[in-house]
């Protein structure tokens, strides 16, 4: 049997990625190396957020979506409901998604829509009894997780990181439409030279 020709392999010594951030706040000492690992924080905590809302959905007999939905209900229908799209705004999702995972909450039990009274076209959503005593009795193991989960931060790191989140928010939606139209952009062309 004749031997394996040996694979040479490439030496690819001091190669050095290009920096991947060139605004100075982000720079440590000319380096990115500080916000590479923050990157690599976020997507970890991101990860482990999902992780926490698909353990709480589940006990509750939801999707991790259908338990967020729920949570942004309770917290802002107020005494006659809120409406779809301001659950939307609050979630960063669109209203179709809105009223297609709360009408799978409504056959639930967990959720109502009527009829909103200052616009008949609109539906007010507001969680029901059964999804009040879901909730309450869930209650302590949602504060015992969110405790210990955001357990480093005082006030005013707290306040720090929800000002930073909600700017990042903003920004990242900026850089998803800008990539969608990148996007969109390379299919049209692909599709003329097709043609």
């Amino acid at each position: 049997m004749a031997a394996k020709p040996k694979t040479q392999l490439k030496q690819h010594a001091g190669f050095a990625l290009p920096a991947t951030v060139s605004r100075a706040p982000l720079l440590e000492n000319g380096s990115d190396d500080r916000f590479r690992q923050l990157v690599y924080d976020l997507l970890t905590v991101s990860v482990r957020m999902e992780a926490v809302r698909e353990h709480l959905a589940r006990r509750l007999g939801v999707s991790g979506p259908q338990y967020s939905i729920l949570m942004a209900i309770t917290r802002l229908q107020g005494p006659h409901g809120v409406r779809v799209g301001a659950i939307a705004k609050a979630l960063h999702v669109t209203s179709a998604f809105i009223a297609t995972e709360t009408g799978r909450l409504a056959r639930l039990g967990l959720v109502s829509k009527n009829p909103n009274p200052k616009d008949r076209r609109g539906v007010l959503l507001a969680v029901t009894a059964k999804g009040e005593a879901a909730l309450t009795k869930l209650g302590p193991e949602i504060r015992a997780v969110n405790d210990d989960f955001f357990k480093p931060l005082d006030r005013g790191a707290f306040l720090a990181l929800a000002n930073t989140a909600a700017a990042l928010v903003e920004s990242s939606s900026r850089i998803e439409r800008r990539l969608r139209q990148m996007d969109d952009d390379e299919w049209l062309a692909l599709g003329r030279a097709a043609e």
